[in-house]
């Protein structure tokens, strides 16, 4: 397999060389922020800007590679296509409603203003394209403002063969996240894998979908047809390519310097940073400005110890840049974390196994069994704690709340026969593939009564016993007193709509045998981040600007102010703020300095 042919070795770069724009961190928003930078220096008609895009780790595209890439923007030219009815003020009534003081209301107005913007403008100059789904409801459903569909969007897939050799560069997918070997499947592939011997249709599909697949595994390690957010990071990475960015990976940032030398002086700019690569150093002229997009501080040690104390980074699912060493460089000249939140991070229950080579893997449990019929969660009691159909972040508060009560890390997800056939559990996928497996590595816990499946699980048997029983009632009713499970139209649309019960989300937990996984609260982002302004200028603990230095993606401090209220909440501000931040940044290197620049990103 040829080397890559974008990423350049930093000895390539002179000691003291200039670039208008070096961003730290290749995920989702750190790759956004170059190519809006490489955009917009050529938008202006004027001399192509430099941009140098660093990343620590071999691979680009952090845990945005990982994720389904679902991307929340409200007043996009997509959305009426699914909502024509939709419009900012709503999208405001709700984040008002959900997000309240939590956050800075100017970077949520900012995020609102200028989001339209941000997907045109890199859908018009780039590879990047979005498609929107006809029903994918905001999490909070409940809430005035929300909205049912329009306002979350998802990449288009993407023939990674377009990359050729740099097909390399992109961090494939959990393992668990494939099957065959390889080969990506997404929402609209399932119904027809499982169902190729029903219809002819399906069955082309799935022939067509294989034989792709097996054909790029004569030459491959894996599939080359990218879905979510391997498509998201392969069109970034190709309209990089296409831009003329330059590449360092296993590259480490050593420090930020500011004019003049003084770095307790916040009036002087961010003009230089230094970089490692192996045994090569380099100290670079920055003239517009240093982005922050190393991931969050969710693999920093000391700031994980002091943040999520009790959680350890095992548990977490996100891809393994996110050390937080930027964030060092940035506080030690000045730049302060924002303060208020609902979390420092955002969370999903996600369940352990022990890969074959010895790692682990933490396997989110987004949507696709525990809000299902025949699925109850319970607690070391054996009795449920939470709303099964609630959304994930909610999911993993809960679990960490309750645990102060009681025992409920790990908490225990429990199926039958029905439920294991029609949605699996975990990585076991439905008809109870890889099952056999599970059970043999203790993944999944079986047995012919709940009486036995509690012992086995050292949960009391008669309470797991009258637990389901009243669950198996609440069924029969389509209503659950205790919790409220599958009340809003989020919490519905977790569960199963072919489900003929009268709740989506509520099925009996009564055919033997009986299954369980464990469950652990896991943070899958950070929420707590740096402060900024509404273009994404890194402020410091007194509220003044930080020139020359921003943060964007999960280095910013979440516009949501650490809540979750819809789908892609994380990339899409993170794609707004990009934006933004590459707009200003290439305005400074450009000497337009000052107030004309802000008001011209406000008008």
């Amino acid at each position: 397999m040829p080397k890559p042919t974008m990423p350049k070795p930093l000895s390539s770069i002179a000691d003291g060389d200039e670039f208008d724009v070096v961003v730290l961190g290749a995920g989702g928003a750190g790759m956004s922020t170059a190519l809006f930078a490489a955009i917009d220096a050529a938008i202006d008609a004027g001399p192509g800007a430099r941009v140098l895009l660093v990343e620590s780790t071999a691979q680009v595209g952090g845990t945005t590679a990982w994720s389904a890439a679902t991307t929340w923007i409200p007043g996009t030219h997509l959305a009426p296509q699914v909502n024509p009815d939709d419009t900012l003020e709503r999208a405001a009534t709700f984040l008002d409603a959900a997000v309240g003081d939590r956050s800075p209301r100017a970077v949520r107005e900012a995020l609102l203003a200028h989001g339209g913007e941000a997907v045109a403008k890199i859908e018009k100059h780039s590879q990047v394209k979005y498609r929107i789904r006809p029903f994918h409801p905001d999490y909070l459903s409940e809430l005035e403002g929300s909205t049912l569909c329009g306002r979350a969007l998802e990449p288009l897939p993407f023939d990674g063969r377009l990359l050729g050799a740099d097909f390399d560069l992109v961090r494939p997918p959990m393992p668990e996240f494939m099957v065959l070997g390889g080969m990506m499947v997404d929402r609209d592939d399932i119904p027809h894998l499982l169902g190729w011997h029903k219809s002819w249709k399906s069955f082309r599909y799935a022939t067509r979908t294989i034989l792709r697949h097996l054909r790029d595994r004569l030459t491959r390690e894996r599939g080359t047809r990218l879905l979510m957010g391997n498509a998201l990071v392969g069109r970034l990475l190709l309209s990089l390519r296409e831009r003329g960015v330059t590449l360092l990976t296993e590259t480490h940032a050593v420090a930020l310097h500011r004019g003049g030398g003084n770095s307790g002086n916040n009036s002087r700019p961010v003009t230089e940073i230094t970089l490692r690569q192996g045994e090569t150093q380099r100290r670079l002229r920055v003239k517009g400005g240093v982005v922050l997009a190393s991931g969050g501080f969710n693999r920093h040690p000391q700031r994980r110890a002091e943040r999520l104390p009790g959680i350890p980074p095992e548990w977490c699912p996100g891809a393994p840049g996110h050390t937080g060493q930027a964030h060092d460089l940035a506080e030690a000249i000045g730049a302060a974390y924002g303060k208020t939140g609902l979390s420092d991070c955002f969370w999903a229950p996600v369940s352990l196994r022990k890969r074959r080579d010895g790692s682990t893997a933490a396997f989110p449990h987004f949507v696709f069994d525990r809000a299902k019929p025949h699925m109850v969660t319970v607690d070391s009691e054996g009795e449920r704690f939470l709303n099964e159909s609630t959304s994930y972040h909610l999911f993993g508060l809960a679990m960490q709340a309750a645990h102060q009560r009681r025992p409920s890390i790990p908490a225990y997800l429990i199926t039958d026969a029905q439920g294991m056939h029609k949605y699996g559990l975990g990585m076991v996928r439905p008809r109870g593939m890889g099952l056999p497996e599970a059970l043999g590595d203790g993944y999944v816990t079986s047995a012919s009564s709940l009486a036995e499946l509690a012992s086995k699980l050292g949960l009391p048997a008669e309470k797991l016993q009258a637990t389901v029983a009243r669950l198996n009632a609440y069924a029969v009713e389509g209503t659950d007193p205790e919790f409220g499970r599958g009340t809003t139209a989020y919490q519905r649309a977790n569960g199963d709509a072919t489900w003929p019960g009268r709740n989506p989300s509520l099925g009996p937990i009564e055919k033997a045998p009986f299954y369980a996984l464990r469950l652990y609260p896991g943070d899958i982002g950070a929420a707590t981040g740096f402060a900024t302004d509404a273009q994404a200028r890194a402020l410091d603990a007194a509220g003044r600007v930080i020139e020359g230095l921003y943060a964007v993606g999960n280095d910013m401090h979440s516009a949501m102010g650490g809540v979750y209220p819809a789908p892609g909440i994380t990339i899409g501000p993170g794609l707004v703020f990009a934006s933004l931040a590459a707009a200003s940044a290439v305005q400074r290197a450009r000497g337009a300095v000052g107030t004309a620049v802000h008001q011209r990103l406000a008008a």
